[in-house]
């Protein structure tokens, strides 16, 4: 049995912590401003996370792209070089065409590498909801799982991962055209949070309103404890944010003070360039397998 790489993009959020933890590598996508146009790292290499952050406060809209062919082409093949196969978990086809393109790569590279494999999976996931797949993956990898099991496992459950996520503010969502700017307006008077799911679709979608930074939080946890499962085979919870780590320690404690199970494993991460572009400094979400997921927007 060959050995087999996990892959994933700039939307897993896995910082270098975790991917070395897990043994996970991610293919970049792009992100840019003014004439900057760098890699999206999610170890903040070119952009610090302060300053990054700090340029969408001051009113910077950030702009961000898939990742590129070429991109593929050299992290498949610097596995399939060394006889090791692959297993890409992407960012939601719903979300960036980098799935796509990933197929293409992988046609093309297996014609160069006929011995090999390349399974590419579209998570229908982003942020850390699709870094808690990898994360499982990488788990099974560790079970003696093999490629196969694994994308299997992964394709059947992936629907599985639950996000409820809040902004802190609109504006940053009309910026990146995700609503309109009388939604922005009215919902930035009227102080409105909207709770966002990532739906059946891998979509991301407001199925709430909620007014007030706190009470969003609340009915974020209440939403979490509905749908998660802890039984489940993973009883991962993921808290993700966007340079609010005091929101982030709120929604943890207001998350697990509502679970039997206080020993689940909690995995922090910051929101990434990718994410973070649309949803915004003060953005906060909440991760874990339960309930499959059915709502479509």
């Amino acid at each position: 049995m060959r050995n087999f790489a996990i892959v994933t993009d700039s939307c897993g959020d896995l910082g270098e912590n975790l991917r070395t933890k897990y043994n996970i590598d991610y293919v970049p996508m792009r992100i840019s401003y003014d004439d900057v146009d760098v890699p999206a790292s999610l170890d903040w290499e070119y952009i610090p996370l302060k300053t990054f952050y700090d340029l969408m406060r001051k009113g910077k809209r950030i702009k961000t792209s898939q990742v590129n062919a070429e991109e593929y082409r050299q992290k498949f093949g610097e596995y399939l070089d060394k006889g090791e196969d692959v297993l890409y978990i992407s960012c939601s086809s719903a979300l960036s065409a980098s799935y796509n393109t990933s197929l293409l790569v992988r046609d093309e590279m297996l014609k160069k590498y006929p011995e090999g494999k390349v399974i590419c999976v579209d998570s229908l996931n982003s942020c850390l909801g699709l870094g808690l797949i990898c994360i499982a993956a990488s788990k099974l990898r560790a079970e003696g799982k093999t490629l196969d099991e694994v994308a299997e496992y992964i394709e059947k459950n992936k629907l599985r991962m639950n996000q409820f996520c809040t902004v802190e503010s609109l504006t940053y969502l009309k910026r990146a055209g995700r609503v309109s700017t009388t939604s922005a307006v009215f919902g930035g008077l009227l102080q409105v949070k909207p709770i966002i799911i990532s739906d059946a679709k891998g979509q991301n979608y407001a199925t709430e309103k909620v007014k007030g930074r706190k009470n969003s939080i609340e009915r974020i946890a209440d939403l979490f404890k509905a749908a998660y499962d802890p039984n489940d085979k993973f009883p991962m919870i993921g808290i993700a944010h966007a340079d609010s780590e005091a929101a982030a320690d709120e929604l943890a404690a207001a998350v697990l003070s509502r679970l039997d199970n206080k020993n689940v494993e909690v995995i922090t991460s910051y929101i990434g360039p990718i994410v973070g572009a649309s949803a915004g400094p003060g953005a906060i979400a909440v991760y874990g397998f339960g309930k499959e997921v059915t709502i479509s927007g």
